[in-house]
């Protein structure tokens, strides 16, 4: 049973580490309350850990709605059928001028 503990706790901290530390908090106040009978720290503990829990369930579903969104662009041209075609450019082969290859000739 402890390995299985420590390897939920060491997934829940790598995943999220601030959310993990303090619904760990929350969860052992609760329990500290629970068993010494101070229900106001069981009260407290509870809801810090229903807090954290929501928070992250708040951040997984707010996650996902940005990638579905991110996944279905809206398109932004019209459709190819509907431009005019453009005429294709051809690179002519002719020989540059006998001064600077590039350069326009100053006399």
């Amino acid at each position: 049973m402890n390995v299985l503990w420590s390897r939920f706790l060491r997934s829940i901290y790598r995943k999220e580490p601030i959310v993990g530390f303090v619904a760990t908090v929350g969860f052992v106040d609760a329990a500290i309350g629970g068993l010494s009978e101070h229900w106001s720290l069981l009260v407290v503990g509870l809801g810090t850990a229903g807090t954290a829990i929501t928070l992250r369930l708040w951040q997984v579903q707010r996650r996902s709605a940005m990638e579905s969104v991110s996944h279905n662009p809206a398109p932004l041209l019209p459709p190819q059928s509907s431009r005019p075609s453009l005429p294709t450019l051809t690179a002519s082969k002719k020989t540059p001028p006998k001064g600077s290859p590039g350069l326009p000739v100053k006399e």
